[in-house]
């Protein structure tokens, strides 16, 4: 497991790294918040470890921005100041912990493995895509900060997307992979529910989530 410290502190992440080095993590540091930022985005990262105090960036602004491109990923605040407004506003902003400084190095092992736990089980019920994200108990969708509001119909061919992110999927895979009868090539049932979800998930301006492959069909995109 790869932890991410982004702390603008040199001797408290240092010692902060080779703690949990010695525990069995990865850890990888960043002293700024666009740093931070920037590796928090990589796949390889499982959880950060994120100080409020950033010299070019508040670490409250930085949680926000990491939450909207990566919903799922664990986010420990670390910081020395410990007062009660400023833990429920990290914990408000999507923060899963908060950890005052000076703390118990123990407990923030023991933390940092509760928030991985938790994640491995969670995983296995959500799927993602950038910012897109399904949760299959809770029959949810959201991107970045928005839930967006799906049928049961757009549901699945949604999540028959999320399945095969990145694949080149044919009018017929989806259609017997949704609604599970062979490909007729006088229906528009495809064309009809890739169109409502493009019309609900995509943004003004950007490239649509769902891309159209000439002569081959549809793929999920996913950078």
């Amino acid at each position: 497991m790869s932890i991410l410290v982004v702390d603008d502190e040199p001797h408290f992440a240092a010692f902060v790294s080779k703690g949990l080095e010695a525990a069995g993590f990865r850890v990888e540091a960043a002293s700024t918040g666009a740093e931070g930022y920037q590796l928090a985005l990589q796949d390889r990262v499982d959880l950060v470890l994120l100080d409020v105090g950033l010299p070019d960036l508040e670490g409250f602004s930085l949680l926000s921005e990491i939450r909207r491109e990566r919903p799922e990923l664990p986010i420990i605040m670390l910081t020395a100041r410990g007062e009660v407004e400023d833990r429920v506003r990290g914990l408000n902003l999507g923060a899963n912990d908060y950890l005052p400084k000076p703390f118990a190095f123990s407990e923030l092992v023991a933390r940092i493995r509760s928030q991985l736990r938790m994640r491995s089980v969670q995983a296995s019920f959500v799927l993602s895509a950038g910012d897109l994200a399904m949760d299959l108990r809770q029959r949810t969708v959201r991107r970045g900060d928005h839930e967006v509001r799906l049928t049961p119909k757009e549901f699945a061919v949604l999540e028959f997307f999320l399945r095969h992110r990145n694949q080149v999927l044919s009018k017929g895979q989806l259609l017997n992979g949704v609604w599970e009868y062979d490909f007729d090539p006088a229906s528009n049932i495809v064309e009809v529910y890739v169109g409502y979800l493009r019309h609900k998930l995509d943004r003004a301006g950007e490239e649509s989530l769902i891309e159209t492959v000439r002569g081959g069909g549809y793929r999920l995109r996913h950078e």
